[in-house]
């Protein structure tokens, strides 16, 4: 059986889907997330959630592991293992709980895919190696010697459960410890057929190598066991797709191979989507043609391009914001983000939208046509941890952004992206959502206003900003046009009153 790539589109026809990023960095270690997440359901609902990424779910080095540091895949917080039987969320029963009340209300889950590398090995074997240059891995710096690497997995505490397959030194490329020295370097394995994978990402020679012990995709074990522990993944948690961590590391051809066959065997779409991080629009395409298009990615340079806006002290071109994205050459393969777990403050990738931005941001990828946008949890609950890591929770400003989303954000599109200060965009409506159609103006600069068409149908109709930031009522000219406004550095999003 085959099956067409799914595309968010497709699912939500009728009303527009949005993804929520239903964790951050720093959440507490205090396993009541699931939980959290269960209780969260109806009101996700309610603001117009359709999806929601869930964090790695499996057992990682250890209890406070966000879960990239992944040990056991077939562990969903079941299994005493690493001192502990819950993940940092919670366990698997109260996960299972979360994912039947996340349906019940209407609510898609995908699943968090980190299978690049293995962590918290259970014991070291004797590994033939080479030292690389780190900032060029094709580059050798030492001649053959043996290591001693944390290779061995075998997984203790689950007794064979859901699988038998044991993790041996062969079924990596590389790692970067040596437990006998005690040194820390990056080592490339040797042994028949062991070289980095290809194609990979071009960064440093070759990019195969992250961190800890790297998996060969090109061992048949390997590409065997993985298949089937995505639909075994799949099917125990019921999930209706994933989101791929750090794919540019991992072989392309793979990853076609391994979402094509998870959504045979599960009989699922499984929508899919990819965290391919570089801003660089060429890599990101490159890698959606050479997994053949079965999947989407997230817009990496357009989150960029919000970080420059908002660090640019109203000095940005915001006809600029649209420039070498993939929401602007790619609409339908685009996941639209304005922040993650790895950007937000004191993260390896922190690239943060400042705060005073992220209602344009938000209002950028909720309000227009083009795209399947992402809430981050961070932006809208606010982050926990290190104060100086703090980002302040959004929700009062950004829910009348996903309601209008919800309500209004349907219709054909009219762009006035034409102002180095002031942009916007404007959306007849459709007879499908009762009174549905809007105007949207967001601007770095000082406030404004820009004459816009709605649309001959709305003629007539009073229209107010819905965000509150502006008290002004517009009436549609009988031309289906109206003269809108906006605060400084701020959005207005007028909806029919």
């Amino acid at each position: 059986m085959f099956l067409l790539p799914f595309t968010p589109i497709q699912a939500y026809a009728n009303t527009n889907g949005t993804l929520m990023q239903y964790f951050e960095w720093y959440l507490p270690n205090d396993g009541k997330h699931w939980d959290r997440l269960n209780n969260d359901a109806p009101h996700l609902n309610d603001i117009g959630i359709s999806a929601v990424w869930i964090p790695p779910a499996f057992k990682g080095t250890q209890q406070n592991d966000v879960g990239y540091g992944a040990y056991d895949l077939y562990d969903l917080g079941e299994f005493d293992q690493k001192g502990t039987t819950r993940t940092k969320y919670g366990t698997k029963q109260e996960l299972q709980n979360a994912i039947s009340s996340l349906h019940q209300n209407g609510i898609q889950v995908y699943g968090d895919v980190v299978m690049n590398h293995k962590g918290g090995a259970d014991y070291t074997q004797a590994v033939t190696a080479v030292q690389v240059d780190r900032n060029n891995r094709n580059y050798e710096t030492s001649g053959e010697y043996q290591i001693e690497a944390w290779t061995g997995f075998n997984f203790p505490g689950r007794s064979n459960q859901y699988s038998s397959f044991d993790w041996e030194w062969y079924h990596f490329d590389g790692t970067d410890w040596d437990e006998s020295s005690q040194e820390s370097n990056i080592y490339k394995f040797r042994g028949i057929g062991k070289a980095w994978d290809w194609e990979v990402a071009s960064e440093y020679g070759n990019y195969d190598y992250l961190m800890y012990a790297d998996v060969d995709f090109d061992h048949p074990e390997v590409q065997n066991e993985m298949k089937e522990w995505g639909t075994w993944y799949a099917n125990e948690l019921n999930l209706d797709g994933f989101r791929l961590d750090a794919v540019k590391h991992i072989k392309h051809s793979y990853l076609e191979d391994w979402v094509t066959s998870v959504r045979n065997d599960t009989g699922k779409e499984m929508f899919t989507v990819a965290e391919y991080w570089q801003n660089d629009l060429g890599a990101i395409e490159n890698y959606l043609t050479k997994t053949g298009g079965t999947h989407s990615a997230f817009d990496v340079p357009l989150h960029y391009n919000f970080q420059q806006a908002s660090n640019s002290g109203g000095n940005y071109d915001m006809r600029n914001l649209l420039d070498g994205t993939l929401v602007k050459s790619q609409p339908t393969k685009a996941v639209t983000i304005v922040e993650n777990h790895d950007s937000q403050p004191g993260q390896a990738l922190e690239s943060t939208v400042q705060p005073w931005f992220k209602p344009m941001a938000y209002a950028f990828t909720l309000t227009r046509s083009e795209g399947y946008p992402a809430l981050f949890y961070g932006d809208y609950y606010g982050t926990s941890g290190d104060t100086s890591y703090e980002i302040p929770a959004l929700q009062n400003k950004l829910d009348p952004i996903l309601k209008a989303r919800k309500n209004d954000a349907y219709g054909p599109q009219h762009d006035y992206i034409d102002h180095w200060d002031i942009i916007g965009w404007t959306r007849e409506g459709d007879t499908s959502h009762r009174d549905s159609g809007l105007a949207t103006l967001i601007t770095d600069g000082p406030g404004g206003n820009k004459w816009m068409y709605v649309g001959k149908r709305n003629a007539g109709e009073t229209w107010i900003d819905s965000t509150g930031n502006r008290a002004d009522e517009i009436v549609i000219n009988q031309d289906g046009w109206g003269n809108f406004y906006v605060n400084g550095g701020s959005v207005s999003i007028y909806t029919q009153q």
